[in-house]
């Protein structure tokens, strides 16, 4: 939406379509609970904010990128408040900030903990009022469309009819999330497939630092629900199953004092980075300290200590949640959480203008990698990200678009044909195929758990390499039941599983490469960080076999390399 705005407003008469597969407010930003970084308090700085980022990416995000995005951040911020968002506020009328993980300075802007939501709505709406914006709700892309070298639009095909089209245009913008759902257990909804990734994978784009995948350590036991890094920034705790407070035992980036409940880390030893909290519960699981119950291990978040008042103003989101989904009052009662896929670092290779090495195509959030987040995100900072980036991708394919008339049309319109056929031939595999959709997408989300989880081993991830090429040729032979175009939501599935695999191979040939331990990329087998030989972005291209894993630089401005310290 931030990205058909920005197009919309640098040419009146520059026509914008905004292709979705669910309906805008459907999209994944309405799950986002916790919040948005940006630099408001007089005692914070874009110095702060930036060491922040790129310590917590462990040395991996492009500096340069940072120090844009931090800067750009607090009017974009503005702008969203003058666009409608309810940001919560102090007493006296200035901006509440909440503390998340990683930041060591309060500056996360929030809307209660229903952030995502109030932001989603307030770009929608916004949105509305730009008469050259054109909507195209439900309709999912299959395809990029390359002609003359650059990329002029996309085939997508319109779920209530089943019908295929080309859409064209002078310049296309990814802004389609992540694909958690090639893991098992995930706070991502069912729509969050890889579709983008993979579209620009397929059309010669590489797909950079894919290894990188946060757990985020709050995910609610059973549904993988998202409990949000809020609650901690409110003062919520980590049990164990003897009501310890567990992480005063394990590495978050500086011992901690135990013995002195004033030394700062003591006090806010929860809002380490997500990679290190997610990596202390398998420590815990692994020692017995865990709970066990018939959905798998599980750590207590107790937020009881805050009182009815301050959980129903600030966090009522995440009472809603635990009441309705794991049947526990969070005023009453602690929540039975664990660690859960959550986000990519890794995306489509862009520079900072938010271009990628097709001329044409341009990409910005999740489905993204600029790189800010480098090995580990830390949280409130990806809206944030989504607003920054977005702006500027559609000020850059705006441009592009207004210099570049559509071309190669004859080699534009056989692309649309060709994807007709393929809808065509699963079609006829229904009648013959022996492979299910749901068998082989829980085979490709069981194995990339066991291969390239929270830590890895050389072992288990050339097993889970392999399992990937077998389920590659298994999808050829995949069956359909349901035969008919119209909302053929069983064609859509296998689809997104098609783009899932290709997703899940980037992720495993990218993390076998990568023979060092660096963010939330853990090797048991090579536990140091490496910086002589891979303080480089990993850059997986697609080719007939398996993936080609190359490497680029780092931009590194005037922060070198230094080790991970949290706490004062």
């Amino acid at each position: 939406m931030r990205a058909a705005i920005a197009a919309a407003e640098v040419d009146p008469d520059l026509d914008v379509a905004v292709v979705s597969k669910v309906y805008p407010m459907r999209s994944h930003t309405v799950a986002a609970e916790g919040g948005m970084a940006g630099v408001v308090k007089d005692n914070d700085s874009f110095e702060n904010h930036i060491y922040d980022t790129i310590s917590g990416s462990d040395w991996l995000a492009d500096q340069d990128a940072v120090e844009e995005f931090v800067k750009e951040a607090p009017g974009e911020l503005i702008q969203l408040e003058h666009w409608g968002c309810p940001w919560s506020r102090e007493p006296d009328g200035r901006i509440s900030v909440r503390p998340f993980g990683g930041m060591q300075i309060e500056r996360t802007w929030y809307a209660a903990d229903k952030t995502g939501f109030h932001v989603l709505h307030s770009l929608f709406q916004t949105s509305l009022k730009y008469n050259n914006i054109t909507r195209y709700d439900e309709w999912f892309a299959a395809e990029l469309l390359v002609g003359d070298g650059r990329c002029q639009g996309v085939v997508a095909i319109e779920q209530r009819t089943g019908e295929v089209h080309g859409i064209v245009g002078g310049a296309t913008i990814m802004c389609t999330g992540g694909g958690g759902q090639v893991f098992k257990f995930t706070t991502n909804a069912s729509i969050k497939t890889g579709d983008g990734m993979a579209l620009a994978y397929r059309a010669g784009v590489a797909l950079k630092d894919m290894e990188f995948v946060q757990y985020h350590p709050t995910g609610l036991l059973g549904s993988g629900i998202l409990i949000t890094e809020a609650t901690r920034g409110e003062g919520g705790v980590l049990l164990n199953k003897d009501g310890q407070r567990y992480l005063q035992d394990h590495d978050l980036g500086e011992p901690l004092d135990v013995t002195d409940p004033e030394h700062p880390q003591t006090r806010t030893m929860e809002l380490g980075p997500r990679d290190r909290l997610s990596q202390a519960f398998i420590r815990e699981e692994e020692a017995g300290n865990v709970l066990v119950g018939p959905q798998g291990s599980y750590v207590h978040l107790d937020i009881r200590h805050l009182g009815e008042e301050v959980i129903d103003t600030r966090l009522p989101f995440v009472r809603e949640l635990a009441r309705n989904y794991a049947g526990v009052d969070p005023v009453h009662e602690m929540i039975p959480v664990r660690p859960v896929v959550h986000y990519m670092m890794g995306g489509i290779d862009t520079g900072i203008d938010a271009a990628t090495s097709l001329p044409g195509l341009y990409a910005a959030g999740e489905c993204a990698c600029v790189s800010i987040n480098g090995a580990n995100r830390l949280g409130s900072n990806s809206l944030t990200e989504l607003l920054v980036f977005g702006l500027r991708a559609g000020h850059n394919a705006a441009g592009f678009a207004l210099k570049h008339e559509i071309s190669d049309k004859g080699a534009l319109e056989a692309q649309v044909v060709t994807v007709k056929k393929r809808i065509a031939s699963f079609m006829d595999k229904g009648h013959g195929g022996d492979e299910r959709i749901a068998v082989l997408k829980n085979e490709m989300a069981e194995t990339m758990e066991e291969g390239v989880g929270i830590f890895r081993q050389e072992g288990s991830m050339r097993r889970t390499c392999d399992r990937l090429g077998e389920l590659r040729a298994r999808f050829e032979n995949v069956k359909l039941d349901d035969t008919v175009l119209r909302h053929n939501t069983e064609l859509r599935a296998a689809l997104e599983l098609d783009f899932l695999l290709d997703v899940a191979q980037s992720v495993a040939f990218s993390a076998i490469a990568r023979q060092e331990s660096r963010g939330s990329h853990q090797r048991t087998d090579f536990p140091a960080r490496n910086d002589e030989r891979y303080l480089k972005h990993s850059l997986a291209y697609r080719t007939d076999g398996e993936p080609q894993i190359e490497y680029g630089d780092v931009t590194i401005t005037r922060w070198p390399p230094a080790d991970r310290v949290y706490g004062n």
